[in-house]
């Protein structure tokens, strides 16, 4: 069984993003994430024209989505807080944060639609303040049950990534809000490297969501630091990802995310798919 590679465009933030789909293209990957923020496609200004148009140069070069990302909201901030890598979130202590983090991603989740995208990815954001985990919950679940109403109208799936940190960071975690919100749209766009840094082995997690894995991230980690590097400079066993994918039927993407090589992004897609592509067939 081979499973097909994607590359994220959050390694090309120093490139539009035409040009980072055509790289993308060039190196000979057959689909692309597509970063829903900040300098790319952030839904606050990517309008239905821009939809389109991005659909048209897919199109042209070949290429499909594997993921719209909607991990992150940097295009907020003119005046970034001091925890602003996922804020505003989904459990942000502000009500006003949480409608904007909400309205972002609905808002994705018309873009993913407009794509032709099967899945969108979104975090849960970390537990801040006075936002202890157990008030973080019920404030979720309401959030959660906007989100999929809409995913369910739209026709996406919504895959959840965890991160050590977060209000969700493990796969045990995710299962329980997968079986908590009783919804066939709601998954997890697996990063096996945060499985990794969190301490899980990513074979079992792949295992343990099986049938519920939109989306599965890539990137190698050395050691447990949280360090995304290219494949074969870390320690995961890509063989043994390969392996699982085919014991549990996988048949979606699995994207290269390499947000730290934005000095050099096409050395990291080329690396990337010289390690990965006779693994991954």
């Amino acid at each position: 069984m081979s499973v097909p590679l994607a590359f994220s465009t959050n390694a090309y933030t120093r490139f539009t993003l035409a040009e980072a789909c055509g790289r993308v293209a060039a190196h000979g990957y057959k689909a692309v994430e597509i970063l829903a923020d900040v300098p790319h496609a952030w839904p606050g200004r990517f309008s239905e024209a821009d939809a389109d148009a991005l659909r048209t140069l897919l199109a042209e070069l070949g290429m499909q989505v594997s993921n719209v990302n909607g991990n992150t909201m940097f295009g907020h901030w003119t005046d970034a807080p001091p925890e602003p890598f996922f804020e505003p979130s989904l459990v942000s202590e502000s009500a006003e944060l949480r409608a904007v983090r909400l309205d972002g991603i609905m808002k994705t989740l018309d873009m993913a639609a407009r794509l032709g995208a099967r899945n969108i990815s979104i975090t849960t954001g970390k537990p801040l303040g006075g936002m202890s985990p157990e008030r973080c919950e019920p404030v979720l679940a309401e959030g959660l049950k906007r989100i999929l109403d809409g995913a369910e109208r739209l026709g996406v799936d919504v895959g959840i990534e965890c991160e050590p940190g977060l209000l969700v960071e493990s796969t045990a975690e995710l299962l329980t809000w997968i079986n908590r919100m009783d919804s066939p749209r709601l998954g997890a766009n697996l990063d096996i490297g945060h499985a990794v840094v969190g301490g899980e082995d990513p074979v079992e997690a792949i295992r343990s969501l099986r049938g519920r894995i939109w989306n599965l991230h890539v990137e190698d980690i050395r050691g447990r630091k949280h360090y995304h590097r290219i494949p074969g400079e870390g320690d995961i066993d890509f063989a043994a990802i390969a392996g699982v994918l085919g014991e549990v039927g996988y048949d979606r993407w699995a994207t290269v995310e390499l947000y730290t090589c934005a000095a050099d992004p096409d050395r990291a897609a080329r690396e990337s798919l010289k390690v990965l592509a006779p693994v991954f067939g």
